[in-house]
């Protein structure tokens, strides 16, 4: 069993993975953005659960509204990018399959397994 509490300050942090799924938070601040048009997880599917604030997602030119409860599949080779549109922190809790990230939040590549 793994077992953590989320701090969710701003940014973003892995939280724990396994072999085949990771989990991360991400917070951005009001005005802030994650991503970018050039940015994707070539060997990994993300799930977004919106935990609280209000933003939009970008994915592949699609615009889709996030609010406290929004769920968002974005599959693997899917550019996107999440931007805060509210008054307040937006917050994220993000699953990703396999793992994208190492444990420093940095990318791994594709196909690379957790250790």
């Amino acid at each position: 069993m793994k077992y953590k509490s989320l701090r969710l300050g701003k940014g973003f942090r892995v939280a724990f993975d396994h072999r085949r799924v990771q989990a991360a938070e991400m917070v951005i601040a009001p005005g802030g953005r994650e991503g970018g048009p050039d940015n994707r997880h070539r060997g990994a599917d993300q799930w977004l659960y919106v935990i609280d604030g209000s933003g939009v997602a970008f994915v592949d030119g699609q615009r889709r509204p996030l609010k406290a409860g929004s769920l968002l599949l974005i599959e693997r080779g899917e550019r996107h990018e999440i931007r805060n549109t509210g008054r307040t922190l937006l917050k994220t809790l993000n699953f990703y399959a396999p793992p994208a990230y190492d444990a420093d939040g940095d990318p791994r590549a594709a196909g690379k397994p957790a250790s």
